[in-house]
């Protein structure tokens, strides 16, 4: 049951037919990542480069790429997983329902790590230049590890017991790092190797860190999951791999993985930053440049058959999408233990996944109203804005399940229909200001700042949806907007002029937009009105409208509307609402591919060339 080492893994995707090996050069320079990109939106294999010219190591890409192949890898345990995660949630169960963990016992001695003296991840010694020199987008700072499992023990409470393993991306070289002896280490917030670093800069003490690459699949999927508190990424990666983690204990040294592939050793200072950056991330932006913590680097180990792993990030969907899959089916059904009420919840990955949630919960605080308003939603959209990660959440869209019980949180067209008919611009936009947003999302007022936005929506329908443009219908004249778009029913997206601000940093085109209509006007048959750069490109389909209008708004700043109020604190609108996701100056860069490496690529691709057939 399960992999013991990565080479395990790759011989079985081999004989199952999931494993192409590609012999001819192929670059790590910008070259993997294109052929990666291709290989995930076609739905292909795993690939393994067994020629990366100036590295000695074999590179693999889509090993995670479609959810057939990850249930495959994972075949043996997903389904105890599930139980294990339901039964952190509430141990009860366990009284309730006994028979349904027959085989918790094994599972359980699989969730605990076994200490051992040697493995073979320390064979061999390398340094970080000798590594696979992955770079993925044209103005990425350098190379990067884009499948880490950073590893790092609580200061305070040192032991596997207290351990935390995420991925935090590694910036190898390039910027103001010393070659061959320091590394980036960016991390997010909402992470956990950030309460260990707080508690080692409060002691006034370096906190060691291991980067381990490789390995069993099971340690890179423990290493992106947000588990129930109380459950370690140790503890996740032996149950879902079906085997115990073997941990080499050193005496004064931080644990290493004994099957991981490589491992990084080294230290996080309290007193260094250095900028970290620029590198294309998965909002489908570049990420600039910013202090972040330095990784001090001590060794670099691997093993004798050592394979590089990785992926690419970009405008999703890309592999990472499916980690978010397999997270939403673990947890997704234990929700409600967490939330009372809260029925499903959604991160739209096609969004960039934090800017836009959606969830269904429910109205029973006033069950005997005759008209049903969001009284309870609004206690669970709190809840929900304090769970973890979904904290970062810069748009909230929920509705009661009581006003459509088919609801599905994966149906959007759908549910954006359900909330345009029923929200009541007047009192249902409930905001958060001068708040924490995504570090990766760069449309609020600076590094981790912005708002956010509330919609919650219960009861029957208060209005018709537009379907199509009639003739009363009309642009303001003289001020630049055009092209209107029908997108869904009573959602239109309308070209606007270049975004550009005053002095101040301010800009009234928006505001002069709405002042030109009243909500008597055609126009408010459509509830939700988006100004974009380009009208045709944003209505073209699905993921091009929710990545523009989510990704380039901020809430505080970009939330207009028709006949705008402002009563008690409150804002609303009487006519429709209208979102500025226009590109503005502070925004970061989108990612856009090497023309050139696009065109090696497809010569690659041609009849008779070596990745013929793969897409």
């Amino acid at each position: 049951m399960g992999y013991r080492t990565f080479r395990d893994c790759l011989i079985d995707l081999r004989a199952a037919g999931q494993l192409v090996t590609i012999e001819p050069p192929i670059d790590a320079h910008l070259e993997a990542a294109e052929l990666q990109r291709r290989l995930f939106r076609a739905g292909g294999p795993a690939v393994l480069l067994a020629n990366v010219p100036g590295c000695a190591f074999p590179m693999v890409c889509n090993l995670f790429g479609t959810m057939d192949r990850m249930r495959y890898l994972f075949r043996d345990t997903l389904e105890g997983l599930k139980q294990l995660v339901s039964l952190q949630a509430d141990p009860t169960d366990l009284l309730r329902r006994p028979r349904l963990y027959l085989k918790t016992p094994w599972s359980a001695w699989n969730a605990r790590p076994r200490r051992v003296r040697r493995g073979p991840v320390l064979a061999h010694e390398t340094i970080l230049s000798r590594l696979p020199q992955l770079k993925s987008w044209p103005d990425d700072g350098g190379p990067y590890i884009t499948l880490p499992q950073v590893y790092t023990e609580d200061p305070d409470r040192p032991g596997l017991d207290h351990s935390n393993l995420g991925m935090y991306r590694v910036q190898l070289a390039g910027g103001q790092y010393e070659p061959d002896r320091e590394a980036g280490m960016h991390y997010q917030l909402q992470r956990g190797i950030a309460v260990h670093h707080a508690k080692a800069i409060r002691r006034g003490e370096r906190l060691p860190v291991n980067v381990f690459v490789g390995g069993p699949p099971a340690m890179s999927v423990a290493a992106v999951m947000p588990l129930p508190e109380g459950m370690s990424e140790l503890s996740f990666a032996g149950v879902l791999g079906g085997r115990r983690v073997p941990m080499i204990g050193r005496d004064g040294q931080l644990p290493v993985h004994a099957e991981a592939d490589f491992c990084i050793t080294g230290y996080l200072d309290p007193q260094t930053v250095k900028p970290e950056g620029p590198f294309g991330d998965h909002l489908g932006y570049y990420s600039l440049a910013h202090d972040f913590p330095v990784l001090k680097v001590e060794r670099v180990y691997h093993r004798a058959d050592a394979v590089w792993p990785f992926t690419v990030v970009g405008r999703p969907p890309q592999e990472d999408t499916m980690f978010g899959r397999l997270i939403h089916g673990l947890v997704g059904p234990v929700l409600d233990k967490k939330v009372p009420g809260v029925r499903a919840v959604q991160a739209v990955d096609v969004a960039g996944v934090h800017p836009l949630l959606l969830a269904v919960g429910s109205e029973r605080y006033v069950p005997y109203e005759k008209r049903r308003r969001p009284r309870e939603l609004l206690t669970q959209a709190n809840a929900l804005l304090g769970q973890g990660q979904l904290s970062l959440a810069k748009y909230l869209f929920i509705v009661a399940e009581e006003d459509a019980p088919g609801l599905s949180v994966d149906d959007i067209p759908e549910f954006l229909r359900h909330v345009l008919q029923r929200a009541d611009w007047r009192r249902d936009l409930h905001f958060q200001t001068c708040t924490t947003i995504d570090t990766l999302d760069y449309s609020g007022t600076g590094l981790n700042r912005g708002s956010k936005l509330v919609v919650a929506a219960a009861g029957p329908p208060v209005r018709s949806l537009a379907v199509a443009i009639d003739s009363r219908v009309r642009m303001p004249d003289g001020l630049g907007f055009a092209n209107p778009r029908v997108f869904l029913p009573g959602i239109l997206a309308v070209s606007g002029p270049a975004y550009r601000p005053n002095p101040n940093g301010a800009e009234a085109g928006i505001a002069r937009f709405c002042r030109a209509y009243k909500r008597e006007d055609a126009i408010n048959g459509f509830p939700l009105i988006v100004v974009v750069d380009d009208s045709a490109f944003a209505a073209r389909n699905l993921e091009n409208f929710l990545w523009t209008t989510f990704t380039r708004s901020n809430p505080a700043a970009d939330v207009y509307g028709i006949e705008p109020f402002e009563q008690q604190k409150h804002w609303g609108c009487l006519g429709a609402l209208v979102i500025d996701a226009r590109s503005k100056p502070h925004h970061a860069p989108p990612l856009v591919e090497d023309p050139a490496v696009s065109r090696r690529i497809d010569e690659l691709a041609a009849r008779g060339g070596p990745l013929h057939g793969l897409w």
